[in-house]
């Protein structure tokens, strides 16, 4: 099942570190599976607040996911990000494509006896 990596990264802004992240990241995640989705796109607002951007990740499967975040090699290059730009990070795993919506709200609804 695929897995995503993302971050909302609330106040970006570029300086030597961040930039050193940007070229750098990329390698660490080659050996996971791991490819950019979304990075450096404007965030078109729906609903509530959102200040800064969105980062996402793919992966195989949550298991490379998570082996990638806690790898030598990104670990080394995390705080260049962390150190600059706040943010939330998460990973979470995806849906099969057969997912329906309706089976889980009916799932949902007879666990809670609704």
């Amino acid at each position: 099942m695929t897995a995503y990596a993302i971050a909302h990264l609330h106040r970006p802004t570029l300086n030597e570190d961040v930039l050193r992240y940007i070229e750098e990241i990329q390698a660490t995640m080659d050996p996971f599976g791991g490819r950019f989705l979304v990075h450096g796109k404007e965030v078109e607002v729906l609903e509530g607040p959102f200040p800064g951007t969105v980062v996402v990740i793919g992966f195989p499967d949550i298991e490379r996911a998570r082996a990638w975040y806690a790898s030598d090699a990104y670990r080394a290059i995390l705080p260049l990000r962390t150190d600059h730009i706040p943010g939330t990070a998460f990973l979470v795993e995806g849906v099969p494509a057969d997912y329906d919506a309706t089976a889980r709200a009916g799932a949902l609804r007879e666990a809670a006896g609704l």
